[in-house]
């Protein structure tokens, strides 16, 4: 399949033969997405091998009112084939059977995820789910890879042996990847959303604009904190991250700036953690959420090393806004740990 990726009427020619004559109209008129993600026209070409085929593109620019009038972007290339996709599933098992470890490479990209439209489901696209669940059968020791910009479903999650979250990785990728999984480097980084196990689940789904406006009706209760009031479990909480080794928590200690835990290294071997504290007030007269991050600190340690953490507390961490920052007196909750939903420590503090 033949074919180019631009916005605007185009010709696609083979030996001076029209193949294929079409308008690409990209979807909505962000001009990013349309230069990002333009969308895509192609056709189908025989070729025999050795011989040359005369290929060109022609492609009227658009003229019409509005930010895409003028603007180009193009790509010429051939589509990958999915002409088979049982076939391409089948020889990824067989290769997979034949490894001592299996790793696959599933996500998004420019035409899933934008910053130029919404989408419109956290499934990952097309067969990729079938693919993992097949080599994961053929071979339980698969690693995957999640090459996405934003959570995705992974339903397959509790049945392969490491699942490793990269978001886009740009130029350098391959060699980044082939480091941290050869143990060159650790995958030290920690969740900055939470995934969910099911699409329904999701707290906050609509946020489409009526009339121009976007309504943020559930308030101070965004992200991780409108899922801790749901109460519903996610597949993966805000915060949360594995490297190559362990550690241990204890003795947590505060005051109205700071936090400070004791941190050890419990593995065989060096990495890092990020160790997270939150505050809680149940018994506010405010509407506060029923858990906030207040501030977290990165340690690094040898295996065997332990160490005192200090943790700044942010500014308006025991505060509310009330027409302006504004402080409600009593006992407050930290509580620290490794993720919004591993706090294994707590302190009340006076305030």
């Amino acid at each position: 399949m033949l074919g180019f990726a631009s916005v605007g009427r185009g010709r696609i020619f083979a030996d001076g033969n029209l193949l294929k004559e079409e308008t690409a109209v990209p979807v909505g008129t962000d001009l990013g997405a349309a230069l990002l993600s333009p969308p895509s026209i192609s056709t189908p070409l025989d070729v025999i091998a050795g011989r040359p085929v005369d290929v060109r593109v022609e492609l009227e620019l658009p003229t019409q009112d509005g930010g895409l009038s003028g603007a180009m972007s193009l790509t010429v290339g051939v589509e990958p084939d999915r002409s088979n996709p049982e076939a391409l599933i089948a020889e990824a098992v067989v290769a997979a059977r034949a490894a001592d470890v299996a790793v696959v490479v599933v996500g998004t990209n420019s035409k899933v995820e934008s910053e130029g439209y919404d989408r419109t489901t956290l499934a990952l696209p097309g067969r990729q789910d079938d693919l993992v669940q097949a080599v994961v059968a053929a071979n339980p020791r698969t690693v995957v890879v999640v090459n996405a910009g934003s959570p995705v479903q992974l339903p397959w999650r509790d049945d392969v042996a490491a699942l490793l979250v990269t978001y886009f990785g740009g130029q350098e990728y391959g060699n980044a990847l082939a480091d941290v999984l050869l143990g060159v480097v650790e995958p030290g980084g920690r969740l900055p959303t939470t995934w969910a196990r099911d699409e329904a689940d999701v707290p906050v789904i609509d946020v489409t604009p009526r009339d121009g406006i976007v309504r943020y009706d559930e308030g101070v209760h965004i992200g991780y904190r409108a899922w801790l009031r749901a109460g519903t479990g996610p597949a993966f909480a805000f915060g949360h991250g594995l490297g190559y080794t362990t550690w241990s928590l204890s003795d947590l200690r505060a005051s109205t700036t700071s936090a400070s835990v004791t941190v050890a290294n419990t593995g065989e071997r060096s990495g890092k953690h990020v160790v997270q504290v939150y505050a809680e007030r149940p018994d506010s007269t405010v509407d506060r959420p029923i858990r906030w991050l207040a501030g977290f600190a990165v340690v690094r340690l040898e295996a065997g090393e332990t160490t005192e953490v200090t943790i700044p507390l942010h500014q308006h961490t025991f505060e509310h806004w009330d027409g302006a920052w504004t402080t409600e007196p009593g006992t407050f909750t930290l509580r620290a740990g490794s993720s919004v939903s591993d706090l294994p420590l707590s302190v009340d503090l006076e305030v």
